[in-house]
């Protein structure tokens, strides 16, 4: 897990230097596209029956939300500092955990309602409405960790029937075919220093979520959680190096505040699962 949090945020950072001169959803096309070459030996493998799906329109509309989350993700890091970037989207598991009640009914005491009070509050102190301007790509980053929560909770509900390996190839080959859209707008070709930072983005990309997904099959998704966090202190590391960035003591206490909320949601959410699945 924690070498997956490492490889985000270098990616992420990659994202950022690329973003300064190719435009983000240029970015992201080849992001998907680099990513669906990386995975192609494995949807061979599969084969058609692995990629079966019982909720083939749910299952659009999920890759359509995670396409609308992933460009306005790589919007705002092209404008916002990473850190600052990275600590807002740690609202996604308090927006997810929002979806699951409203739309799958799943039932949130008032402990859970107030560590998502709390969420909201680290948000507010990193982004100080009214104390300063907030910028777009800060409205941005947030719209991103909202349609992304939403995302999960779609994952959630297909993954009672679906496979993980139905729903992750349909995620990358349908992304790959709408965000050409968009990047055929803005389109620029690529320098070959370019498109050398797009394919390490492609590879660092698939590689974290590989390394994510073997730690979740070794441990308790509430167990490694605090360490999904330490995403905030190596994207504070990468901007500093690479953009000579450094985040203010707000970002740190909002962030912060934001990480325990989440955490704290996570938890409850699995010792829930625990004694919804003992003997009664």
């Amino acid at each position: 897990m924690l070498v997956s949090t490492v490889m985000f945020s270098a990616m992420h950072t990659m994202v950022r230097h690329v973003g300064q001169d190719l435009h983000p959803f240029e970015v992201a096309f080849f992001r998907n596209l680099f990513g669906l070459a990386v995975m192609l030996p494995l949807l061979v493998r599969v084969g058609w029956n692995g990629l079966r799906t019982s909720h083939p329109y749910m299952l659009l509309t999920r890759c359509v939300l995670g396409g609308i989350a992933m460009l306005t993700w790589f919007y705002g890091l092209s404008v916002v500092p990473v850190a600052e970037a990275t600590a807002l989207s740690f609202t996604n598991v308090i927006f997810a955990s929002i979806g699951v009640t409203l739309f799958l009914g799943e039932s949130m005491r008032l402990r859970r309602w107030i560590a998502v009070g709390f969420g909201f509050v680290g948000a507010l102190i990193i982004l100080r409405p009214g104390l300063q301007s907030v910028s777009s790509g800060m409205w941005l980053v947030m719209l991103s960790s909202f349609v992304w929560g939403m995302a999960v909770v779609m994952v959630k509900y297909l993954s009672r029937t679906d496979s993980v390996v139905s729903i992750v190839a349909w995620m990358v080959i349908v992304l790959t075919v709408l965000s050409l859209i968009p990047a055929l707008l803005v389109w620029s070709w690529p320098t070959l220093p370019q498109l050398g930072w797009l394919m390490a983005i492609g590879a660092l990309a698939t590689s974290a979520h590989l390394a994510m997904v073997k730690a979740l099959k070794l441990a308790d998704a509430s167990a490694l959680l605090p360490l999904d966090f330490t995403r905030l202190i190596w994207a504070a590391i990468f901007g500093y190096l690479a953009f000579a960035e450094s985040p203010d003591n707000w970002t740190w206490v909002g962030g912060a505040v934001i990480i325990v909320s989440a955490t704290y949601l996570v938890v409850r959410e699995a010792r829930a699962r625990t004694v919804d699945a003992s003997p009664q």
